[in-house]
């Protein structure tokens, strides 16, 4: 009767959007806010469809990191590469929504953003 389908369907796996790496280029956490550029916007147009998908999303308003992922549908660790590239090649401004201050503050931080994830 022929091949049994894949039950995953045309999965592309994370490895190959982004060549195999598993580490960014620089640590971005979760909470960073991302905006493009209208320059970043028209080169993320030959960088890829995932880095042009994320430059349209970080065009219309600021994103997070965690946003980002959920919006665009990829892992977050495929998100943070990308993301970390982008950043790297002026695609995206970073600005830290973390308080520079220590560990306990950074957890206040994580604290809230749980909570208000679990409200939606």
């Amino acid at each position: 009767m022929g091949q049994p389908q894949d039950p995953r369907g045309n999965l592309v796996r994370p490895y190959a959007v982004t060549r195999g790496r598993t580490e960014p280029r620089r640590d971005i956490p979760i909470e960073a806010v991302l905006v493009a550029s209208q320059a970043g916007l028209q080169e993320a147009r030959f960088a890829g469809h995932d880095k042009y998908r994320i430059a349209v999303l970080c065009e219309a308003k600021a994103q997070s990191l965690a946003e980002l992922s959920a919006l665009s549908r990829l892992p977050l660790g495929v998100a943070r590469v990308l993301v970390a590239d982008m950043v790297a090649d002026g695609l995206l401004s970073l600005h830290s929504a973390a308080p520079k201050t220590g560990f306990t503050e950074r957890m206040d931080l994580l604290e809230r953003v749980l909570g208000g994830l679990r409200k939606l």
